[in-house]
């Protein structure tokens, strides 16, 4: 049985989302100095210090420049072409991209540098452990990211409408949700504005 395991985990995914057009910050955040690397790179070794090592970087504007700043790192990229359609978008060309044979996603918005390895493998772990398909970490009963999802909602998750966007999934299937409550606020927390970018450079 462990060995299943092993071999379960051995097909998680981290799918991170690092397309948007950062319209907020009117530069490129994932670019961004941050703990010593720039925003992507410290998601990037974060989830490296995880127990996923499969990582698909969904990319859209400012592909160059990212493409450039990952180059360092062990990871797949996608280019999602309609990034401008919002985050589904992004999520869509992530799971169209990975392989076939993947066991679960985690999904991880590119601008939340601050989460920590643990919260990743806690995910991992629950799905791993209770045969839940989709997981979402909870902060004083608040849901936050990244959220996991079993490879057998792909088609469910290619059916969404940006109308409905991905929390449509959860409220579709939420007799397969699994919350996980963690003390860790960082879940509820990503860079979108100058103020959010120079309040986060403060606590590190």
């Amino acid at each position: 049985m462990k060995d299943q395991n092993k071999d379960r985990v051995s097909g998680v995914w981290a799918i991170i989302l690092a397309a948007g057009e950062s319209r907020r910050m009117n530069s490129p955040k994932m670019l961004l100095p941050f703990r010593g690397s720039t925003i992507i790179g410290t998601v990037l070794e974060n989830v490296l210090d995880s127990e996923i090592k499969n990582i698909m970087v969904v990319m859209g504007s400012s592909y160059n420049e990212i493409a450039i700043a990952i180059s360092g790192y062990n990871v797949n990229t996608c280019l999602n072409n309609n990034f401008q359609d919002g985050m589904l978008s992004s999520v869509k060309c992530g799971f169209w991209s990975v392989p076939d044979n993947f066991s679960a996603a985690v999904v991880l918005p590119g601008d939340q540098p601050m989460i920590p390895p643990q919260v990743l493998n806690a995910l991992v772990n629950s799905w791993r452990n209770t045969g839940s398909g989709i997981i979402i970490p909870l902060h004083n009963g608040r849901r936050g990211h990244p959220i996991l999802i079993d490879s057998k909602y792909k088609l469910e998750v290619e059916k969404l409408t940006f109308d409905e966007g991905l929390h449509a999934l959860p409220a579709k299937f939420n007799y397969d949700v699994l919350e996980i409550e963690m003390n860790t606020p960082e879940i509820l927390r990503d860079i979108d504005t100058r103020e959010d970018y120079l309040k986060e450079l403060n606590q590190n």
